[in-house]
């Protein structure tokens, strides 16, 4: 194919010389014919110079021409090439979405720097990892995710000092190469703004979206010499920004490395224990104030790790919220509790926690009536828990689902009120049927005037607004009588009941309920559901 093509071009070639050479052969008898050439004729007969000799001159003038177009066509497609070569190498070089550098550049330029400097350089990598990117790609859609990617990419082109580089390294990862010179405190400045400016709101549509940053940093050392080492530096430091608390900025320590494998190991675990079936929900109860009658459970999760025995809320959850795991964990718990519940007296309800990212999936109704249908569960039993957080994101799609589920049937509580953004405006536009008091004010009711105040003018406000309110973390039979002075519907704590299983949780109601089917717990009898829940304990094993 090759050898075809470049015979063609030279047959080509061939065919506009000749082209050329005819035109000017046509030029000379036109001339001649015409006397054009006359005074020339005369000067060249005189000089003893023929007809052929002026053909000769007009064919060569044709072959000049041909060489200079020739020239020329051949310098256009030069440049043509190099520029396209250009285009080719910065495109293999940069994100096409964003324009920053990518992965391959970005470590170019680190190997470069390193390569370059009389010992260890004065350089910092900066990895980025963007807060609440994946509940924005799934609930609005990749054009929302995409829009949020390139603010991010502005925004840091305005943030860095000209002279040093960002790249996107993939997904919504993102990293700076610092030159920080003798100023070692500038990166730590540099990273609180790039948290700063990142977390700023992204308009989108009619509203906005919320994202944040978590930064891991690595300095240039003799043990993060090269380019590899830096980068797994600085993606291990950021992952340990992760697990303390997110929209926050660490340097690499040595020590962090073994930490991070423990939880990629745990977040494994944590996957095949979803999938397995191992997260099952306990049920501590709530009851009426102050007659301390059962009217429901709330569902709580519990992990029982094949090797670390039966794990806490607190050792798995914020994971499963980081790695997007939440929802598969939230709806399986959801399912079995309704199945569980089933065969307990109609009249005690259910009370279910659902993650910022469940609010924001426009099919969330649907799903919890999936449940629903597929359990036989009532949804009048049913009642959905969510955190003041989760409002923050979308109001008028949180309002849309909520509104949803309630004309269900399922009511809706306000979860740990008091601790997050919650507005009057958003208690009239959501329209809740419960406040939960935080137990933090409850816990404090003891210990001054001042918290107790604040737990009546909840307990007020819920009154007025013909909301039901329940005390979270109850420990002790005065904090109870005073709640039930102020007017608060529902206790719930410890001294009621530590959560439960579902085999110890049916012999409490089985031992309990009297012949209505009624249960009340009172505090002394703390010690026979401790036995209760023991031998469930034991049968379970």
């Amino acid at each position: 194919m090759r050898d075809d093509t470049s015979a063609s071009w030279a047959e080509g070639e061939l065919r506009e010389l000749l082209s050329l050479m005819m035109i000017g052969a046509c030029i000379w008898i036109i001339g001649t014919q015409l006397g054009v050439f006359t005074v020339v004729l005369s000067f060249m007969t005189l000089h003893g110079l023929e007809h052929m000799m002026l053909l000769a001159i007009c064919m060569t003038l044709g072959v000049v021409v041909a060489a200079v177009r020739k020239s020329l066509k051949l310098r256009r497609v030069m440049m043509a090439r190099d520029g396209a070569q250009a285009h080719a190498e910065a495109v293999a070089r940069h994100d096409a979405m964003t324009g920053l550098a990518n992965r391959r550049l970005f470590r170019e330029l680190l190997d470069m720097r390193i390569d370059g400097a009389r010992g260890v350089p004065s350089i910092a990598v900066i990895q980025i990892d963007l807060d609440r990117f994946k509940p924005i790609n799934d609930v609005h859609g990749h054009a929302a995710g995409d829009a949020v990617l390139c603010a991010v990419a502005d925004r840091l082109r305005l943030v860095i000092p000209a002279g040093n580089t960002a790249a996107r390294l993939g997904g919504d990862e993102f990293a700076v190469l610092f030159d920080y010179g003798i100023d070692t405190d500038g990166v730590s400045r540099l990273a609180q703004q790039i948290i700063t400016t990142l977390s700023q709101p992204i308009p989108w549509g009619a509203g906005h979206l919320e994202i944040g940053a978590t930064v891991g940093i690595a300095l240039a050392t003799v043990e993060t010499s090269t380019a590899e080492a830096l980068l797994h530096a600085a993606d291990v430091a950021m992952y340990q920004g992760k697990r303390d608390g997110r929209s926050t900025y660490r340097f690499f320590q040595l020590e962090m490395g073994h930490a991070l494998k423990v939880r990629a190991r745990l977040e494994q675990e944590l996957r095949t224990g979803i999938e397995r079936g191992e997260i099952e929900p306990f049920y501590q109860p709530v009851v009426a104030l102050p007659g301390r009658e059962l009217i429901g459970f709330e569902v709580l999760a519990r992990w029982r790790h094949p090797d670390h025995g039966l794990m806490n809320p607190a050792d798995f959850i914020t994971l499963a919220e980081e790695t997007g795991m939440i929802a598969d964990l939230s709806w399986s718990l959801m399912r079995q509790a309704c199945w569980d519940a089933r065969s307990w007296p109609s009249h005690l309800q259910l009370a279910v926690n659902i993650s910022p990212l469940q609010l924001q999936d426009k099919q969330m109704p649907e799903r919890v009536l999936a449940i629903l249908t597929e359990t036989g569960f009532a949804p009048s039993r049913l009642e959905i828990e969510i955190t003041e957080t989760a409002l923050v994101n979308d109001l008028e799609s949180a309002r849309i689902a909520l509104k949803s589920l309630q004309n269900l049937g399922v009511r809706i509580a306000l979860d740990d009120f008091g601790t997050g953004y919650s507005s009057l405006y958003h208690l009239r536009e959501l329209q809740f049927d419960k406040l939960k008091i935080d137990r933090s004010y409850v816990s404090s009711i003891p210990l001054g005037s001042e918290r107790a105040r604040l737990v009546d003018a909840i307990i007020a406000l819920g009154s007025s607004l013909g909301l039901v309110t329940t005390a979270e973390g109850i420990e002790n039979a005065s904090s109870v009588d005073w709640l039930a002075n102020q007017g608060c519907t529902y206790g719930q704590g410890y001294l009621f009941g530590a959560p439960l299983g579902k085999q110890a949780t049916d012999l409490l109601l089985a031992e309990w309920s009297d012949k209505d089917g009624n249960v009340v717990l009172d505090g002394a009898a703390e010690a026979q559901r401790q036995e209760i829940a023991a031998e469930a304990a034991m049968r379970a094993a």
